[in-house]
């Protein structure tokens, strides 16, 4: 339409010659044209930033956990899991930081070094720490072993005979001696009228050869090797020994919420008969893995649901897996739970729509709402331009007028050239965008029209004598002066 309209309006109107023929100045981009490009520009915009969106937060998150000591059973699982999250190319990828306990663990997460930590339950929990899940449980076990020789003496069964005798704790933590002494308390044992002596791992067996103690104390999961090599040493040296039941389990829980009643099952460290016979009362605790607070709620979420996904698959080759839990949810838990693994275990857990649907909703608001702004500026700057037209317009639809009273072809000539000027203006203002394409069409109308009454004018003077035209044209000439 475009095209036909300006090679209907190339005509010129003072020769008859197409104005088309003369190389004109390369005109500007059609309005049609800009708004197509602008229109495609923005299009690929929206989707380039929902692409970035997306990208952005769907890309792999690496999370640093603090972990420790080192040889540890909470090591061998946080490594387990890294390695299970690299290979399954998870969303929420682990760097392990090794630290000399499970304190140097909750110091890093309280100080921001870290995003998330292993931390013991009996100990102070850094107040920015959230429970995002319980990595396993660690029972107490007392056990005494029969003295030989000169040391040979009364056969300890309860906690209560224990005041005056050495205490062996196995392993160089402090929250194991703080254990014993909570221990002691419940009983009124004065721990100052215990010698208490703390062993390495890797030392008890010589320990318990060389006599060194006479109850030892081991705290770890129900089947921990270095309990169940501990209490194996104990009957290499020639004794049977005797588990100590802290059958005030429920009040020590009750006073100290950290703790919980729990049982060591008859039979769990093998033998015949079976060590222990019976089923023993004691307490136990909890090793948490826990983020910090600041840590967003979505990556927490995938980390949570990664860790139960890959748990069931690490279970064949690392038992150790199958003893991490959810964590306690209720608002009176010890820990209290990250709202992101509070998500996953509720069930709760938002998709990617779910979380960005109302941004992407009210963006696309926006950007339509800032189309319409950006058209009625357009259209605003081009006011001057159109209504100039408009006053051309008018301009030549005088000229019809004027051209049906015109005396000589000269005048004639002259509106037919200001006629071409207006007509050039008109199809720049169209290429600009100022004036639209109904407004051509009525000035075609407008321009035939003049056309017309040019051409019928010219011809009605042509027919006239020439003496006439000149008689006219003096006429004029007088009224004038």
């Amino acid at each position: 339409m475009k095209l036909s309209l300006k090679r209907l309006f190339g005509r010129s109107m003072t020769g008859g010659l197409d104005l088309a023929e003369a190389p004109p100045p390369p005109s500007p981009r059609s309005a049609a044209r800009k708004t197509a490009l602008v229109s495609l520009a923005l299009v690929l915009a929206i989707i380039g930033a929902l692409a970035g969106g997306y990208y952005f937060a769907m890309r792999p998150v690496t999370l640093r956990i603090a972990v420790g000591p080192a040889n540890s059973d909470d090591v061998k699982v946080v490594q387990t899991l890294t390695q299970g999250f690299a290979q399954h190319k998870s969303q929420v990828r682990l760097r392990p930081i090794q630290t000399d306990s499970a304190i140097a663990s909750a110091s890093a997460l309280a100080d921001g070094k870290v995003d998330l930590a292993i931390v013991r339950g009996d100990l102070e929990v850094p107040k920015n720490a959230q429970a995002v899940a319980t990595l396993r449980k660690n029972v107490v076990v007392l056990w005494s072993v029969p003295a030989k020789g000169k040391k040979k003496g009364a056969k300890i069964t309860k906690i209560a005979q224990l005041a005056g005798h050495r205490i062996g704790v196995v392993g160089r933590t402090q929250a194991n001696v703080n254990l014993l002494k909570v221990i002691l308390q419940q009983y009124g044992v004065d721990s100052a009228k215990v010698e208490i002596v703390q062993f390495p791992a890797n030392e008890v067996a010589d320990a318990i050869k060389a006599q060194k103690a006479d109850v030892y104390l081991a705290a770890g999961p129900v089947n921990s090797k270095i309990t169940a090599d501990a209490i194996a040493a104990s009957i290499k040296e020639g004794g049977t020994p005797t588990f100590l039941e802290i059958d005030s389990a429920d009040a020590i829980a009750q006073n100290h919420p950290v703790y919980e009643a729990s049982e060591i099952p008859a039979g769990t460290y093998g033998g015949s008969p079976a060590r222990p016979e019976d089923e023993v009362k004691t307490i136990s605790f909890s090793h948490h893995i826990v983020a910090r607070k600041g840590v967003s709620e979505t990556t927490i979420a995938a980390f949570t649901r990664q860790l139960f996904a890959v748990r069931q698959q690490l279970v064949t080759e690392f038992p150790l897996a199958a003893k991490i839990e959810t964590p306690d949810t209720d608002k009176d838990a010890v820990i209290p739970v990250h709202p992101g693994a509070a998500a996953f275990v509720d069930g709760e857990e938002k998709t990617f729509l779910d979380k960005y649907s109302d941004y992407i909703w009210w963006g696309l608001m926006a950007l339509s709402a800032m189309g319409s702004i950006g058209a009625w500026f357009a259209g605003y700057l081009k006011k001057d331009e159109r209504d100039n037209n408009n006053h051309l317009r008018d301009r030549l639809l005088d000229m019809i007028a004027a051209a049906r009273k015109c005396e000589t072809t000269e005048e004639l000539d002259q509106m037919q050239t200001e006629a071409d000027d207006i007509l050039r203006d008109t199809l720049r203002c169209y290429d600009h965008g100022a004036i639209e394409e109904g407004a051509l069409t009525a000035f075609n109308i407008a321009l035939d029209q003049f056309h017309s009454a040019v051409a019928d004018r010219k011809a009605l003077l042509m027919s006239l004598p020439q003496n006439l035209q000149r008689a006219g044209a003096q006429f004029r000439a007088a009224g004038n002066a």
